[in-house]
Order: C-alpha cells, then structure tokens, then sequence
C-alpha cells in the first residue's frame, strides 16, 4: 500500500478495488458534463440522421404485410431470394431459423395481394426440397389496419408510462428530480431509436416490449443514485459546506459500485439470449428482444450517471440557496485540489470500511473530516470574538 503526502498529513493510497467498493471514489461526474453532452450529442446526431434519410425498419406488424416460413435442409438465403424475387422482388426479409435442430426459411415482405402470397407459396415449396408442398408453408397475413392499432397502442403505453414516472417521482422527491429523469428516459429513447435506425435493426412487437422493459430499468438505476441525492441534500446540505453539485457528485461516487453492480448482471443473461437462444438455437424471437435489451441497458445505465445527474445539478444550482451558497463560496467545491481530494476519498473509504455502507451520520462525519481545516480554500474563516480589554 502506497502513501499520498499532502498539508493535512499521510493519507493511504488503496487500489482501484478497495476504493470502488467502499464507494471512496471521488470523480467529478457533473463537472466533465461538457463530454457526456458532446459525446450523447453525436451519437444522437448520428441516429437522426440515419432516421431521417432511411428511417426505421418496421416488422409486418407494424406496417402490414405477409410472412412465409418453410422447413427445409438444403434451400439457402440466396435461394429463396431468387425464387420469389421475381413474384414479390428482391427487396425482402429472409431469415435462417434453426428450432430443435430443423432449419426453416422465414421470409417477410409487404405485399398484402392474395394472388401473390399463394404463388410465394408454391415457389417456395418447389425449392425447399423433399416433398414440401405449397401447403407445408405456413402463411402469415397482417392488415395495415392491424399494423396501425399495434403502432397506436405502442405510442398510448410510452405516454402512460412518462405520466406515471412524472407523478410518482415528484411525490416521492421533488418535480426537478421528475424532469431529470425524464431527460434521462427521452435521452434512451432518442439513442434507441436512433441506433435501429442507424444500424438498420428490424423493429417487432418484441422490440417494443423489451424498449419498455429497459425504460424501466433506467429509471430503476436513476431512482438509486437519487434517493442517495435526497439523504446527502438533507444531512450535508444544512452544514453549508458543500454546494449541490458536489452533493450529486457525492452521491454518485457512494453508489457507483452499486450501479456497476446492478448493470453488469443484468446484461449477462441477456447476453445468453442472444449467444445462445438467438445465436444457437435460431430463436429470431428471442433475438429481437434480446438485441432492444441489450442496447437498452448500455443506454439506460448510462443515462443515469451521465445524463440524469447533470440535469438535476443544473437544476438545483439556480435556486437561490444553492446560487447563494455558490457566491458565498466563491463557486469553489468542497474539495479543491487533488491532495484534498485524496483526503476525502481516505475519510469516506474509513466510514465505509467500519460501518459497511456509508450512513447519514457517517455521510456527514466524512465530510466534515474531507472539507475541514485547511480543506476548504473557498470559504472565509469564521472571525473569533473579541475579549474585553482589561
């Protein structure tokens, strides 16, 4: 174990492990704020660009349209292509499904004519080998009508779920901690989006059920680093020492492991769906919703570090109080420099380490110990009283 030498004495330096799980860490999230914008910005433009010029690729469900699939053991991709190429064209959707090891050909196009889905059908039978018939191909028609009520429906369950997160977020801390949230939610959404656009991923019924999954996953993970917020804002807010900003930033670094944590395992089983139900076992299914939760929780637990956080700090800072305290300050933090901040990150790592998780009272005793003599440039020294002179 090395050392740090700093004004305030010998502080132990321990190993990025040791610092990550007793939340000792002290990164300033909300002050690089400038490179999760710019970064989200271009991944956003980026994704509007390509939903602009293409669009997104819509499922039958959706749009409408005809789906065939067949089982076969020799016909291929390309063979399929050309065998209904010349009825319904070229530009269509086929997939290789393999299900308890049968091989079958999906094929999915917007073509809605009954004449044609019967000639599909027969083209299809002809290449497919063995003694396939056209009525071994299972038909599936969706109207345009059917399509749209999906699409609607989809659209009413999104606004639904922004009314209930606004309302229960507000009622359980504040309306500015809502609109942050929100930000984060739309900041998903628009990446989401942009990245099946971008990358030209179809979009199902799967897809949808899977982007409100991870929705509220997201909000799950921005609820933890908030809830930290709110204990923070109410047991170190009152001692004047510490403006909001460095409160979020507090906050974030205590349940950073527990954010890390929470991500990490749910990602592994998606992970599963789609190495082994998708990959493997050919379940196109499982593939499609796994693909929008897999993308969905990247986006999500991002959000709420990076995107959610900084909102409410921007927020917070333009009430009086906290604007106040920042003049008062002289917009310094309560850790100014890397000596005194190695020092807060050796006093919290010593609450942790006692007390298992970092408590109200431990959350201010390290504080004061991190932002105190000698740690705090910002702030004028108290004048001492005047003696009577004798």
């Amino acid at each position: 174990m090395t050392t740090i030498e700093s004004a305030a004495g010998v502080v132990p330096h321990q190993s990025l492990w040791h610092t990550l799980t007793t939340g000792g860490t002290n990164y300033e999230f909300i002050r690089r704020w400038r490179t999760w914008a710019l970064l989200s910005l271009v991944v956003i433009g980026l994704g509007l660009g390509a939903l602009v010029g293409r669009g997104l690729k819509l499922g039958i469900d959706f749009k409408g349209g005809t789906a065939w699939e067949v089982s076969t053991k020799t016909l291929s991709i390309a063979g399929a292509r050309d065998a209904v190429g010349p009825i319904i064209g070229r530009n269509v959707t086929i997939q290789e499904v393999t299900a308890n090891g049968v091989k079958r050909i999906r094929v999915k196009s917007d073509t809605s004519a009954e004449v044609n889905r019967n000639k599909v059908s027969v083209a299809l039978a002809k290449v497919a080998g063995g003694k396939i018939t056209a009525n071994d191909v299972n038909v599936n028609f969706v109207g345009p009508s059917w399509g749209k009520d999906v699409t609607k429906k989809a659209r009413q369950a999104l606004i639904v779920f922004f009314a209930i997160i606004a309302l229960w977020v507000s009622i359980r801390f504040q309306w500015k901690m809502a609109v942050a949230a929100l930000a984060a939610v739309v900041h998903d959404i628009i990446v989401t989006v942009g990245i099946y656009a971008l990358i030209g991923f179809e979009v199902s019924p799967a897809t949808v059920i899977a982007f409100l999954t991870i929705l509220g996953f997201s909000l799950y993970d921005t609820i933890v680093v908030f809830d930290k917020v709110a204990e923070n804002e109410k047991v170190v807010g009152p001692t004047g020492r510490l403006i909001y900003t460095d409160i979020v930033n507090l906050s974030m670094n205590q349940v950073l492991m527990r954010s890390l944590n929470t991500s990490f395992v749910a990602i592994l089983p998606v992970l599963s769906l789609l190495i082994i139900g998708a990959g493997i076992m050919g379940a196109t299914a499982l593939g499609d919703f796994g693909l929008a939760l897999f993308i969905g929780l990247l986006t999500g637990a991002y959000s709420s570090i990076f995107i959610a956080s900084p909102v409410l700090s921007w927020l917070k800072e333009r009430e009086e109080r906290w604007a106040g305290l920042r003049r008062r300050l002289g917009g310094q933090s309560g850790v100014v420099n890397a000596a005194q901040g190695a020092i807060a990150r050796a006093s919290i790592g010593r609450t942790l380490s006692v007390g298992g998780d970092i408590t109200a009272a431990g959350t201010k005793a390290a504080v004061a110990a991190a932002t105190g003599a000698g740690a705090w440039e910002g702030a004028a020294p108290r004048p001492r009283k005047q003696g009577k002179k004798r």
